[in-house]
């Protein structure tokens, strides 16, 4: 099983929409490089769900209920036949303690090199194993 890290911004949809909704397609990424890491995510997988904004934290975790298909809303396929845009969809699991912030993450020198702090536009990204387990406990997860 294998942890990413999604970013959303909360008033666009926030982690209490996921939980109302019980179930969701992570829409709207466009980045190549997400969509790259979107491509990688499976059934199973976990995600670090994370507020942009404001807010900058991890919020909740969630787990992937199916891997990635593809985005009615962007048709054709690569140069290798994989589909242009893919979703997957994803499922609540716990909302996070007090939450894990971004200058939390950043004062910490030993995520250097994290997406997170290198490329903090990035939607979709994957969590290191050796991080993982400090970012769950930081967040309270």
């Amino acid at each position: 099983m294998a942890t990413f890290l999604i970013k959303t911004e909360p008033d666009d949809y926030c982690f209490d929409d996921l939980v109302r909704d019980k179930r969701t397609d992570w829409t709207g990424v466009r980045n190549p490089a997400a969509q790259m890491h979107m491509r990688a995510i499976k059934k199973g997988d976990e995600c670090l769900f994370y507020h942009t904004g404001k807010e900058k934290r991890i919020v909740g975790l969630a787990k992937v209920v199916k891997g990635p298909y593809p985005d009615p809303a962007v048709p054709g396929t690569t140069k290798a036949g994989d589909p242009k845009g893919v979703l997957f969809d994803i499922a609540p699991v716990r909302a996070a303690g007090e939450g894990c912030t971004l200058a939390a993450v950043k004062a910490d020198g030993r995520f250097e090199g994290f997406a997170l702090v290198r490329e903090a536009r990035l939607s979709v990204m994957p969590v290191p194993a050796k991080f993982d387990t400090i970012l769950r406990t930081m967040a309270g997860l």
